[in-house]
């Protein structure tokens, strides 16, 4: 790993927010040449350009922004630490920073992180979406809270994290009015050959939906695979297929996107975790929404 030295970073940063070399001197009660030498030291270990010359004034280059913004982060994050370890009034909420795999309905995630914006601790929601793979790794690397998602991690994986288990519910295959007074006579076997919208390879949901179908000789026609489950009820909102969702949000679904009910592929069912590198839970929000879920949710 390649390290740069935050003095110099330091440096750049603050004649970058005060307008130059002499209001960083100023600040930072250091001399002009100093300061100048810094950042053509860090230029020179970034091996880029930060600074260039304007008539007399200095601006940020193209790669001198890119740098103060992560040098704006970085600061910011190391004075927040600081003012928590000390108890500032005026710390501010402390950030949870959860990760939300692609596959997660909208709904039921907003459902999920509902009870952590109602502890007494004040806190700052930050979500990032991606695929669970790369979730688990900024995970580990400590730079999310907690990942949301719909499978165990497994010992084959490698990686070392603990599944909590939130809880599961049952499936509804759902369509628009007209594709679901078609389809709905005869279910399941009016789903041979009907349009099918579902996730994408990767997840637990389709397996189990491919196994039911499989089992009772049902072959739908799959016109579209999806990691975004809002963008697949929009599709199946305009009457392009069918979609399944998880039960506890049925009506929610319905109402949002128009949609009915076709019929429910029994056994077939969603499982949720929240996935930590704790195996015991102490961050409060992230205790609230494990709790909140098991007992309210998936009750």
């Amino acid at each position: 790993m390649e390290w740069i030295n935050y003095h110099h970073l330091l440096y750049f940063y603050v004649a970058a927010r005060d307008g130059g070399i002499s209001k960083a001197a100023g600040v930072l009660h250091l001399s002009r040449p100093t300061i100048s030498g810094q950042i053509r030291r860090l230029e020179q270990a970034l091996g880029e350009k930060l600074f260039e010359r304007s008539g007399r004034r200095l601006i940020l280059t193209e790669m001198g922004r890119v740098v103060y913004r992560y040098a704006s982060e970085i600061f910011g994050l190391g004075q927040e630490m600081v003012d928590t370890l000390r108890g500032r009034p005026g710390a501010g909420p402390s950030p949870l920073v959860v990760g939300v795999a692609d596959v997660l309905p909208k709904i039921i995630v907003r459902r999920m992180l509902a009870p952590a914006l109602r502890i007494p601790e004040p806190i700052r929601l930050v979500c990032r979406e991606d695929k669970p793979a790369r979730l688990l790794a900024d995970l580990v690397s400590h730079s999310l809270d907690v990942v949301l998602t719909d499978a165990p991690v497994g010992a084959e994986s490698g990686i070392r994290a603990y599944n909590h288990f939130l809880g599961e519910c049952g499936t509804v295959l759902l369509g628009s009015p007209r594709l679901a007074a078609r389809l709905r006579p005869g279910f399941p076997r009016s789903l041979h050959g009907a349009p099918l919208l579902i996730p994408l390879e990767h997840t637990a949901i389709r397996r189990s939906l491919e196994t039911w179908l499989d089992a009772r000789g049902i072959r739908p026609e799959v016109v579209g695979e999806f990691d975004d489950s809002a963008l697949m009820k929009a599709f199946g909102q305009d009457g392009l297929g069918v979609l399944i969702a998880p039960k506890v949000i049925e009506a929610e679904i319905c109402r949002q996107y128009r949609l009915r009910r076709i019929g429910v592929p029994r056994g077939v069912r969603g499982r949720f975790y929240a996935i930590s590198v704790e195996r015991r839970i102490r961050h409060p929000a992230v205790a609230a929404i494990t709790e909140g879920a098991r007992r309210k949710l998936f009750a």
